[in-house]
């Protein structure tokens, strides 16, 4: 079905702008023998890096990689600890930021605590105490991917003292999984390039997320508008209800926000938990938000709801139907506050706006007062995620 979608989409976009849409550009990857192509792109660090700027290496290993792909994520570890393991061997390591926030669905986030702006690379080399340069070229036309012919995360090139093209292709096999590969063809050039002996497999396939590029936009709007387009409700809540949501027999981590129309701190915050749900819908996630205005302003509630837009995921429709509903947003409309309370979290002492994480099996997990962090219910949902669902390749 999604196949079709985009086929029909692509021949519509095809058809409408067939006068004035600029032509996707043809990416080719770099042959083997084929010279650096230069770059000049700025770090994380401040600094402008050129390919002269690694000039004093033997060996110069450029990765393309971005922050939100669960293979980049997967492997940025063991590229790290490659880059540690070789430096005085005279190979240094470069990595290359290829993703374009333009060409990104944000459902694509959906194993990624950060963006792929340049800011969140800052993150990224903090937390993982990166030892080699991550520069930026996620900005439009990207032409260091480009040039490169970089078309997936993490995709490698290892060049020799002339700055030749030796290996290009995978890291390893490892695909989304941060431990131990079983091969890694990159690593295995690189030893046989320091004993100096011809690469068996100069070239591999490099399994990974497709390069994001700038030009996919068009397509980005285009699933901004299905958003859009989807129907928006909300439902009366009551005592019975409140429990059935918290005792969460699914398979799903469910992210609970209590609010009002009233509250400055729930109105302000939720775009952002809007936002959150798209990110990770594609996981086993979903998002319920509870109103627990006077049932009198049953219309001001959704009116609200459907101005912030927040309507089901495609891939979280069929889970919440099988439950019997039609939607994720509630009304609580009961007389007793205290019972309904009591049903959603006994530790809940009332201020709203009030959030929790519940695990599959009822467990919560988490539990947040107030107005939300961003970066921080990102660090939980994809830890707790973590737990819940490995990520397939």
């Amino acid at each position: 079905m999604l196949t079709k979608t985009l086929t029909a989409l692509c021949t519509t976009v095809a058809i409408t702008f067939s006068v004035t849409a600029a032509p996707t550009p043809k990416v080719t990857t770099l042959e083997i023998g084929a010279q650096a192509p230069d770059f000049s792109l700025e770090g994380t660090d401040g600094k402008t890096y050129t390919l002269n700027s690694f000039k004093d290496a033997k060996y110069l290993v450029t990765v393309f990689t971005c922050n939100h792909c669960p293979d980049a994520i997967a492997a940025r570890g063991k590229i790290n600890q490659f880059a540690k393991d070789y430096k005085d061997k005279g190979v240094e390591v470069v990595a290359i930021s290829s993703a374009s926030m333009d060409g990104v669905m944000l459902w694509e986030n959906a194993f990624s605590k950060y963006d792929d702006d340049f800011e969140s690379m800052k993150k990224v080399v903090k937390e993982y105490e990166l030892v080699h340069p991550y520069l930026n070229d996620g900005e439009a036309p990207q032409e260091a991917s480009q040039a490169y012919g970089a078309v997936a995360t993490p995709h490698v090139f290892i060049f020799g003292p002339e700055r030749k093209l030796l290996y290009q292709g995978q890291f390893d096999d490892g695909k989304r999984d941060p431990g131990p590969a079983k091969n890694s063809p990159a690593i295995d050039a690189m030893n046989e390039i320091l004993a100096g002996k011809p690469v068996t497999k100069p070239t591999s396939r490099v399994f990974g997320c497709s390069t994001k590029w700038h030009w996919k936009s068009e397509m980005v709007a285009e699933r901004t508008k299905e958003w859009e387009a989807k129907p928006v409700s909300v439902a009366p809540m009551d005592t019975e209800l409140a429990k059935a949501i918290a005792k969460n027999d699914t398979n799903k981590l469910r992210l609970i926000n209590l609010w009002s129309t009233t509250c400055g701190p729930c109105v302000a915050e939720f775009p952002m938990l809007v936002e959150t749900y798209q990110r990770h819908s594609l996981r086993p996630f979903e998002l319920i938000t509870i109103s627990i205005d006077d049932k009198e302003d049953a219309q001001s509630v959704t009116d609200f709801v459907v101005e912030q837009h927040l309507p089901l995921a495609r891939w979280t429709e069929k889970s919440v139907k099988k439950e019997g509903r039609e939607t994720n947003n509630f009304h609580f409309q009961g007389d007793d506050l205290e019972a309904f309370a009591k049903a959603i979290d006994p530790e809940w002492q009332g201020p709203i706006p009030y959030s929790i994480l519940i695990a599959p099996g009822g467990e919560v997990v988490w539990r947040h007062t107030g107005e939300l962090d961003e970066q921080e219910l990102r660090n939980v949902i994809i830890d707790e995620l973590a737990k819940v669902q490995k990520p397939k390749h």
